[in-house]
């Protein structure tokens, strides 16, 4: 039954983060980020979210800017789902490279 109810919330934190950062990125011309997994603990507190960042090499850039303004995302994700959670989770950003993964191995496999 928890597992449920985390794969629900997942599922709510990841889009709606995917609207913050895509209105936030609006601004930043020639950037997409966007919300590829989300991850939440059992007890809901802390919420492991992975972004893929195109183009690929301001991806470091894109992470520590979001990181430093973690607390602004919160705030903002906490006013998006105050109806449906009680408490708004701890935010955690990490890069999403399986994409660059995947192009690598492709690389490999065709020489």
């Amino acid at each position: 039954m928890q597992e449920t109810r985390q794969n629900r919330i997942s599922r709510l934190l990841q889009k709606e983060l995917s609207l913050i950062f895509q209105s936030q990125t609006r601004m930043m011309h020639g950037v997409m980020v966007s919300v590829t997994r989300v991850r939440i603990s059992p007890d809901l507190s802390v919420c492991t979210a992975y972004l893929s960042v195109f183009p690929s090499e301001r991806g470091e850039e894109i992470i520590k800017n979001v990181n430093k303004n973690q607390a602004t995302i919160r705030y903002d994700l906490g006013r998006r789902v105050r109806n449906q959670l009680r408490i708004i989770p701890e935010l955690r950003f990490f890069i999403d490279d399986s994409l660059d993964y995947i192009e690598r191995i492709d690389e490999l496999l065709k020489e």
